[in-house]
């Protein structure tokens, strides 16, 4: 069974960090791209980021470009999400998804992804 665990997220004030983390089980993650996913209330889920199998190639949501910066560990199954320099309009509950590939794809499409987690919860005060 495929499980996606997302951890990390929190209350921060306006221009502080948090770190995200998926932690995956019942798959080969180095076989799949991963992406991170956010929802704000009242609001369409929207791309964040993704990385590819390799972690080669990354893609960013231009809301978050030079803010926020995903990373990958093969040998521990899971991806990061640093976020930096936060924004009350960050504030959503962030999902990370997974995606079978063999190629360096980085999907920013909903779609694409085959496995989600829960999410985790970030919000940021003003």
């Amino acid at each position: 069974q495929v499980q996606l665990v997302e951890s990390g997220g929190g209350l921060v004030q306006a221009g502080g960090s948090l770190r995200l983390s998926c932690a995956t089980s019942g798959l080969t993650f180095s076989s799949y791209a991963m992406g991170w996913f956010r929802q704000a209330p009242g609001k369409e889920r929207e791309f964040v980021a993704a990385i590819s199998w390799s972690a080669t190639r990354t893609n960013y949501a231009d809301s978050v470009k030079g803010r926020f910066t995903i990373s990958r560990d093969n040998a521990k199954n899971t991806v990061n999400l640093q976020m930096n320099s936060l924004k009350p309009e960050d504030t959503a509950v962030y999902c990370c998804a997974a995606v079978r590939t063999t190629t360096w794809a980085t999907p920013r499409e909903e779609y694409s992804y085959n496995y989600w987690g829960q999410g985790t919860q970030v919000t940021v005060s003003s």
